[in-house]
């Protein structure tokens, strides 16, 4: 079956200026773009025709950080301690459309509760579920320090997603036995917070063999490692270890910087969570101390992440969306955003990085994320022109198609639903205290 989109300005993906264009699919592919398109389609007899007059046709987004089991978390203890293994596959996959529906065709899912991200990119891919195309982690690795939420882990096997691992022998087995499960990513958290010692911040919690062990095991398997870094030291050991991604990176160092510029190692800022506390914490109610830390996080990566680029090192997209900071649908445009705002990148090289450079998380580098002959025909039309103001890939009002696989969605809003009794933990709010309330009795 072949699908004809006519009349529409094409990005490529390549960041290159937008340019009126044609483009032909035949079955999950992209045949041709141009002339040669319309050339093509008068010798067809069968084609499905999409009149993309006043749109802008490119590639679908890719979001390399979207966790689809968390069902926008107010904090790990909802995650670790509320969540119900069957359950939350089965509202994930209510999520995978509302992911879809905002024009993300692939993300990667780093690490899961259960590890159902596995069971559900298989869904999706043998065709049980709608959802984006997925490439998956599991159980993110920790050391007995632990991650990044102090004594709410266990000190041994599965908490939420995590797993801790205690020496060598521990190491090796649980990345074979991830391999095993499917992974198409070993996810470490390099550095986490040791609650005693909060106030250094993030800490890199492995030893330099350690890492290196990880990275020994799982690509003498040919599966790539993904670390969850802030700081530098985490950083240096993380590209020393061989590491093939970085999340986050912040906190790096002069000697951080250059041993990832050294190694041309993709960074996943990931910074969509800290933009949207520091621009709207305040109306949610947010600490201001929180507020505060996290555009100290942003203005302390901007020179950094701006060396990054300049040096040729992908900065990729991802918006950790899970959490209720970062709600399914919503924000997976906003790390473009941010590249924009406070990298210098220009909307096209923010879109390039959200398409034809995040198709590195997906190991499909050159096969996604481009409209080009040969290539996957994932693809979103959309009204207005992106390349001049990046917010707009926000409206979902505005896309009129999504194309996965060659196959145009039903963008029909979702079923509504309740509130999953107990799946969510109350808060009692903030700490009320008799001057608060009744200022009388200052």
């Amino acid at each position: 079956m072949h699908l004809y989109i006519h009349g529409g300005q094409v990005i490529d993906g390549t960041g290159e200026v937008p340019f009126a264009a044609s483009v032909l699919v035949r079955d999950d592919k992209i045949v041709a773009v141009g002339q040669e398109a319309d050339q093509q389609v008068m010798h067809l007899d069968q084609v499905k025709r999409i009149d993309a007059s006043g749109l802008t046709v490119m590639p679908g987004l890719i979001d390399s950080h979207c966790h689809l089991s968390f069902d926008d978390a107010s904090s790990n203890l909802e995650i670790f301690h509320q969540r119900r293994n069957a359950l939350s596959a089965l509202v994930a996959s209510y999520n995978a459309k509302k992911v879809l529906r905002a024009g993300v065709t692939s993300i990667l899912d780093p690490d899961s509760v259960f590890a159902n991200s596995l069971d559900l990119r298989d869904a999706i891919n043998a065709g049980y579920v709608e959802g984006p195309r997925m490439a998956c982690g599991a159980y993110a690795l920790i050391t007995g320090v632990g991650g990044t939420a102090g004594n709410l882990i266990a000190d041994e096997g599965v908490t939420g997603y995590y797993r801790v691992v205690h020496g060598e022998n521990e190491i090796i087995r649980e990345v074979r036995r991830q391999i095993k499960e499917g992974v198409d990513w070993i996810k470490v958290h390099v550095s986490g917070v040791v609650p005693h010692y909060a106030h250094l911040g993030e800490r890199c919690s492995w030893s330099q063999k350690e890492l290196d062990l990880v990275c020994e095991v799982a690509h003498d398997m040919g599966v790539p490692v993904m670390g969850h870094c802030r700081g530098a030291e985490a950083v240096k050991r993380a590209v020393k270890a061989d590491f093939d991604m970085l999340f986050h990176a912040t906190g790096m160092d002069e000697e951080a910087v250059k041993a990832v510029i050294d190694k041309r190692i993709p960074v996943c800022p990931s910074l969509t969570f800290q933009a949207n506390i520091a621009d709207f914490g305040a109306q949610i109610g947010t600490s201001q101390a929180l507020i505060d830390l996290f555009k100290n996080e942003i203005q302390e990566s901007v020179e950094p992440m701006k060396r990054l680029i300049a040096a040729g090192v992908p900065l990729i997209c991802g918006s950790e969306s899970g959490f209720t900071a970062v709600p399914y649908g919503d924000w997976h445009h906003r790390e473009m955003e941010v590249f924009v705002k406070y990298f210098g990148m220009t909307p096209l090289q923010a879109i390039r990085s959200a398409t034809a450079d995040n198709a590195f998380a997906m190991k499909m580098s050159g096969e996604l994320g481009l409209i080009k002959p040969g290539c996957y025909a994932d693809i979103l039309c959309i009204e207005g022109d992106p390349s001049q103001q990046i917010s707009l890939l926000g409206e979902t009002r505005l896309i009129h198609h999504v194309i996965k696989n060659g196959q145009q969605l039903d963008l029909s809003p979702l079923p509504a639903h309740t509130r999953l009794s107990g799946w969510h933990i109350p808060t009692m709010g903030q700490r009320i205290s008799k001057s608060a309330v009744m200022p009388a009795f200052n």
